[in-house]
């Protein structure tokens, strides 16, 4: 069988997602024959800058703007009129990965982002066009509109409230499938709570913060250190500043009043997460799966309009994490929760939530359906 993985750089979460199918069908068919291609890589240089800094710099220094385009365009039936314009003025990018699908043939393609959706659904639709399965792995606990595409055969969501979503809107339930969201294996894993505060220089006596900026190392990290210093209870605090280097640079040369240990981007989540009381993050769809995998409890600041804001909804609605939207307001909070039962009710219904198996449950899926 062969295989394509299709994604997007727009934030690390589709990436992940990416790299967790890829892990899981390799696993369970090893002789397939699989690429996984990021749409970005066949955008003009200039096109990859809009694209990509563009997304950054909104979402950083404008995020109602962009709640405001993600509402908007939240509308299966304008965003049909607008394709079917925009189809008559088709793309470089997208006619090079038409040529990509074209030429590798797969006979199943496995998209972590929305963008290569439309594209398929042009060869579809073409006389003797290329028809493999297709399958829309939906990042976010709720599903925009611009996931929905006629080439799509199977639909796998985060979560049952996620698959009505797409049902209200006119997708047949049959191929809807609640799996959760995919992440890697690893956070299947339980690490050993003390070799990693060992490894990472962490006290025994303490519990533990993991402040989380993302991949892209956005967000008020210096700010809530410096709330966090506010604190009265005692904890440490474990800071991952992803691909910011100059970010990590500066925390880590800062005194704090609570132990405090900055790292970079780290390939090891799954083990900080392991040994965190409490995670204070942007509610991501794949930082918030990861975690909710781990049983860890979420707090989430400020996040953005748009698919954070439905994130968190989804957390917050089912006891798995708490909420500020300002910054100031954290040291208070944060001095409720630690040590308190409210923390372990969250901790037990971030469990309850957790769904490490999602990607091999997609793999599974996805197999029977082609085979069936």
């Amino acid at each position: 069988m062969r295989i394509l993985i299709a994604t997007v750089t727009a934030g690390a979460g589709h990436l992940a997602a990416a790299a967790a199918m890829e892990e899981a069908w390799r696993a369970a068919r090893p002789g397939d024959a699989m690429e996984k291609i990021d749409l970005l890589t066949l955008f003009s240089p200039l096109h990859k800058k809009i694209y990509s800094d563009g997304y950054v710099q909104l979402i950083e220094r404008a995020p109602e703007l962009w709640g405001m385009v993600f509402a908007k365009s939240d509308n299966p039936k304008l965003l049909g009129n607008f394709k079917r314009i925009q189809r008559k003025f088709p793309s470089g990018s997208k006619q090079r990965f038409a040529k990509v699908v074209k030429q590798f043939k797969p006979d199943v393609v496995l998209c972590t982002h929305y963008l290569p959706l439309e594209t398929l659904t042009v060869l579809r639709e073409q006389k003797n066009g290329i028809r493999p399965f297709v399958a829309s792995i939906v990042t976010d606990f709720e599903a925009h509109a611009l996931w929905m595409e006629s080439c799509v055969d199977v639909y796998f969501v985060a979560a049952e409230e996620t698959k009505a979503r797409l049902v209200a809107r006119g997708a047949n339930a049959k191929n809807i499938v609640a799996t959760g969201i995919p992440i890697a294996a690893k956070f299947s894993a339980k690490p050993d709570p003390k070799a990693v505060r060992k490894a990472y220089g962490l006290r025994d006596d303490l519990p533990v913060l993991l402040v989380l900026s993302g991949g892209f190392g956005m967000g008020p990290v210096a700010e809530i250190l410096t709330e966090l210093d506010k604190v009265p209870a005692q904890f440490q605090s474990l800071v991952v500043t992803g691909r910011n280097d100059e970010l990590r640079r500066e925390l880590a040369v800062q005194n704090r009043k609570h132990p405090t240990h900055v790292l970079g981007f780290s390939k090891n989540m799954h083990e900080l997460m392991g040994v965190a009381d409490l995670i204070i993050t942007k509610p991501g769809g794949l930082t918030s799966s990861e975690a909710l995998a781990m049983g860890k409890p979420l707090f989430i600041l400020n996040p953005i309009p748009g698919q954070e804001a439905a994130n968190s909804d989804f957390l917050l609605e089912r006891g798995a994490a708490a909420k500020v939207n300002r910054v100031e307001d954290l040291p208070y909070r944060i001095e409720q929760l630690l040590g308190s039962k409210k923390l372990d009710e969250m901790a037990k219904a971030a469990k309850k939530l957790g769904r490490p198996q999602a990607a091999e449950t997609i793999c599974r899926e996805v197999l029977a359906r082609v085979n069936g």
